[in-house]
C-alpha cells in the first residue's frame, strides 16, 4: 500500500492480538504452538478485518506465515516492541537498568527494527502498516525511549519498507511532547482507556471521543487511528474500581465504540482478543489479565457469544 492511500483504507473491524496462554509469555520466550495459532486465526478471521501484532518475535512470524499459508483475509498492523533505552524513575513498577543493560537494549532495538523491515517486505501483501513502538514515551512507561530516538527509528523504517508508519501511544503525549515525531509519521495512533481514568461506563464513549478529537484537531490533515481501546472484565481494585468492570460493561462499550467508529470511518483496534494470564502481577484478579473478548481457554465472553 502506498503511504498516501492510508486515509482511503476501508473501514473494518480491528482487534489487538497476542496469543500467549497459560505457561507462555514473550519474556520466557515460550510462544504459542502452530495448532494454537491456527485456532486463534480461525476465530479472528471470522469476525475481524484487521489485527495488530506487537513485536517481531517468533509468535508474530508464525501468525504472518499462517495468514498467508491459510489464505485468510486478515490484514496486519505489524509493530516492533522497543525496550528501555533510558531509565524512567517516575515509573512505579519499572526496574532500574544499568548502563550496560541500556546499551544492550539499544543494540537489540536496532536489530528488531531491521527485522520489522524484513517482515514488512516479505509479507507486503498482508502487512498494511507498521508501528515503531508501543507506549514507550508516556510518563509512566517501564520501557522509556526518547521521542527523538523513536523518530530515528521511524525514519529507518520508512527508508526500508513501503507501508505507512506510525507509533502507538497513549493520547496524552501527543499534546505536549510528540509534535516532532507526529510530523514524521504517516499517521498517528492513540490509546484511550476511560476505565483506567475512573470514568464510569455511562461517560466512557464521550470520553473516548474527547481523547480522539483532541489529538485529531491538533494535527489537521494527519490521519489518526485508535490502536487500543477496551474494557476490562475483572479487577482487583488497584487502578480500576471492580464495580466498574464486567462482561456487561465490556459488551456495551464494544458496541457503542464500534457504532461511532464505523459512522466516522475511524479504524479502531479493540483491546484485546484473548485474556492473557502472563500479564501483570500474580493476583488472579489483576486487570491486565482480563481485557479479552474471549477467555484464555478461547470461550467467548458475553460480547462475542452471539457471533461464536
Amino acid at each position: 500500500m502506498d503511504r498516501k492511500d492510508l486515509i482511503n483504507l476501508p473501514w473494518g473491524r480491528a482487534i489487538c492480538y497476542s496469543g500467549y496462554r497459560k505457561g507462555q509469555s514473550p519474556g520466557l520466550n515460550i510462544h504459542p504452538t502452530k495448532k494454537q495459532v491456527v485456532e486463534d486465526l480461525m476465530i479472528l478471521d471470522k469476525h475481524w478485518d484487521y489485527i495488530r501484532l506487537y513485536d517481531t518475535n517468533p509468535h508474530a512470524e508464525m501468525v504472518l506465515h499462517l495468514i498467508k499459508d491459510l489464505n485468510l483475509h486478515l490484514k496486519v498492523m505489524q509493530g516492533v516492541y522497543i525496550e528501555a533505552e533510558m531509565n524512567n524513575f517516575g515509573c512505579p513498577w519499572g526496574k532500574v537498568y544499568s548502563e550496560k543493560e541500556l546499551r544492550t537494549n539499544r543494540q537489540q532495538n536496532l536489530l528488531k527494527v531491521e527485522k520489522l523491515i524484513q517482515l514488512a517486505n516479505t509479507y507486503s501483501d498482508i502487512i498494511f502498516s507498521l508501528s515503531a513502538g508501543n507506549e514507550a514515551t508516556v510518563d509512566w512507561t517501564d520501557h522509556y525511549v526518547s521521542p527523538e530516538k523513536v523518530t530515528d527509528y521511524v525514519k529507518l523504517i520508512k527508508e526500508g519498507a513501503p507501508q505507512p508508519v506510525t507509533f502507538c501511544e497513549n493520547y496524552v503525549p501527543w499534546h505536549h511532547k510528540l509534535e516532532a515525531l507526529a510530523h514524521e509519521l504517516d499517521f498517528i495512533s492513540i490509546h484511550t482507556y476511560p476505565v483506567w481514568e475512573y470514568k464510569h461506563i455511562n461517560e466512557a464513549l464521550e470520553y473516548t471521543k474527547q481523547n480522539y478529537y483532541g489529538v485529531a484537531n491538533k494535527y489537521p490533515g494527519k490521519p489518526v487511528m485508535i490502536t487500543e481501546a477496551g474494557w476490562a472484565t475483572n479487577a482487583n481494585g488497584k487502578g480500576i474500581d471492580p464495580s466498574n468492570v464486567s462482561e456487561d460493561f465490556q459488551e456495551r462499550y464494544y458496541h457503542e465504540l464500534h457504532k461511532w467508529c464505523e459512522k466516522e470511518n475511524i479504524i479502531t483496534f479493540f483491546f484485546e482478543a484473548f485474556d492473557e494470564p502472563w500479564k501483570g502481577s500474580l493476583d488472579a484478579n489483576e486487570p491486565e489479565k482480563h481485557w479479552g473478548v474471549f477467555y484464555e481457554n478461547r470461550a467467548p465472553k458475553r460480547v462475542m457469544k452471539p457471533y461464536f
